[in-house]
């Protein structure tokens, strides 16, 4: 099973059968009623966003940005072809829900597109899947398969009038494809490279046409607010963070996987669902949001519930919701290398402070965890994060930067140590005792 654990479940009820992904099993969940009742009370455009205004719903993708708002952006009147695109790339180390909702639950992104087609007025969609996941892909085309066979996209959906199809694009497991504009930059047969915005994909997307791109996560609980109710689907979660949310928590816990919880439940709570500290080691730290949010320190990470609000309060962000967690055995510098070296291997290379930038980051990390630390290391560090900050045409050069400074600034300790005495604090048998940090992350 895909979900672990769930507290009053929506995108993950019901999938213990081995046949849950299939059509039939979907249908019999109550899949596909949201569309059909849009389609057969011939409901608007209007009533379709509101609804999910009023639930709140912000983007699972990482930025969490309000998808009812975003979704008004899109220049209904157009004349010519509009697009829908879910972002399935999922690159984000520690980020694990999305292939697991495509395999598990992927009618709901399917449902999920076509209603958001119908009140943004596009015809065709796309689904841009990472490259890594062949079998996910493969899963996702036979769920194509069946909704065509039954009505559910091409031409005249259920006699409605209404035409719309979907098809999923293989990406080719780069990163930065995970950004908006070079994802589209892709599809389109293009190197995957980030645009300059703007304009914005509404007005200038695929094709260089209108074009709305969400996340799988936020595709697939569509349906779910539109059965329930924008202002129901709300109260699931708390004000300003509606419904629930699948976390992929990995690291140090006795049960790694992914667990569907409402926004605003304590971490706490998700920790122990998780089956707790590994080995009872206590808590060290965590990363809530994936490998480009900032690091929190475990006190402060007790206090957290897991929203975008209380986490943005804590200093990092919710972002996708990977939740790595660190215990007592982690040596900070080895596990900052680490995702330093990710963000120079993945930067595309065509803004100069990330190319460069990335590489510098890596270098001066890799060279404190070795024992060559120098007294200026931290210092130049910081210099380096802050040009490459806010001077790049996509947010991977910020996603490289935040965690050196959140690493440095709790850790400050373990850095300094590590550049004065050229070994790590914690001992390499405590570390070894742990199994280190990323043998434990999934």
């Amino acid at each position: 099973m895909a979900i672990l654990g769930a507290i009053n479940p929506m995108l993950s009820l019901d999938l213990d059968g081995d046949n849950a992904w299939r059509l039939t099993d979907y249908v019999k969940r109550g899949g596909y009623s949201a569309l059909r009742r849009i389609l057969e009370e011939k409901q608007t455009q209007e009533f379709v966003i509101n609804e999910v205004k009023k639930s709140v719903l912000r983007g699972r993708g990482g930025a969490g940005f309000p998808t009812g708002l975003k979704w008004s952006f899109m220049p209904r009147s157009f004349p010519g072809d509009k697009y829908v695109v879910c972002n399935s790339d999922e690159g984000e180390p520690g980020t694990f829900k999305d292939r697991d909702i495509l395999r598990y639950n992927p009618h709901s992104v399917i449902e999920g597109m076509a209603i958001a087609a119908y009140a943004m007025g596009a015809a065709r969609g796309y689904n841009y899947i990472h490259g890594e996941v062949w079998e996910i892909y493969e899963r996702f085309e036979e769920a194509l398969d069946e909704a065509r066979a039954a009505g559910f996209l091409g031409r005249n959906l259920l006699a409605s009038g209404f035409d719309f199809d979907l098809f999923a694009h293989h990406g080719y497991g780069a990163y930065i494809c995970g950004e908006e504009t070079a994802l589209l930059e892709s599809i389109e047969g293009k190197k995957g490279q980030p645009r300059f915005k703007p304009p914005f994909p509404a007005s200038f997307g695929l094709y260089g046409k209108p074009t709305t791109i969400n996340n799988t996560e936020t595709f697939a609980s569509i349906p779910y607010i539109i059965n329930l109710g924008g202002e129901t689907y709300l109260e699931a979660g708390k004000a300003n963070n509606g419904g629930t949310k699948l976390f992929s928590i990995s690291g140090h816990v006795n049960r790694p996987g992914n667990y569907e919880i409402p926004l605003g439940t304590p971490f706490a709570t998700l920790l122990e669902m998780a089956g707790g500290m590994r080995g009872g080691r206590q808590l060290k730290a965590c990363i809530p949001g994936g490998s480009s949010s900032p690091v929190v320190p475990a006190a402060a990470m007790m206090e957290c519930t897991m929203d975008y609000d209380s986490i943005s309060k804590a200093g990092s962000m919710l972002g996708s919701g990977a939740v790595i967690v660190m215990d007592e055995t982690t040596c900070m510098v080895k596990a900052l290398e680490r995702l330093s070296f990710f963000y120079y291997e993945e930067s595309c290379g065509q803004c100069t402070p990330c190319r460069e930038g990335t590489n510098w980051l890596y270098r001066v990390v890799h060279r404190i965890e070795t024992g060559r630390g120098r007294a200026d290391d931290l210092d130049l560090l910081s210099s380096v994060t802050t040009n490459i900050m806010g001077r790049t045409i996509c947010a991977l050069g910020d996603a490289a930067s935040m965690p050196v400074q959140s690493f440095i600034k709790h850790f400050h300790d373990e850095f300094a140590y590590h550049i004065e005495h050229k070994k790590c604090l914690v001992p390499v048998d405590v570390q070894r005792a742990g199994s280190g940090f990323f043998t434990a992350t999934v």
